[in-house]
């Protein structure tokens, strides 16, 4: 489970490293897609994969057993 954890948490800091930040909640990715007014379609799609993935990796974390 420590190895499946520390994986995790790799694979959570690797989000923030890209040229696109990843949102931190909903509301962020939302006030971003309001803001945009239909330019820079990609980028919204990256941050929205990486928030989708964000998400899973963190309600995996949260089912692992502290170590």
């Amino acid at each position: 489970m420590k190895e499946l954890r520390e994986y995790v948490e790799q694979e959570l800091k690797g989000l923030n490293r890209g040229f696109v930040a990843t949102p931190d909640s909903r509301e962020a990715l939302e006030s971003f897609a309001k803001a945009n007014g239909g330019s820079m379609d990609v980028l919204l799609m990256q941050m929205a994969i990486q928030y989708g993935a964000s998400l899973v990796l963190n309600n995996v974390k949260d089912m692992l057993p502290a170590v």
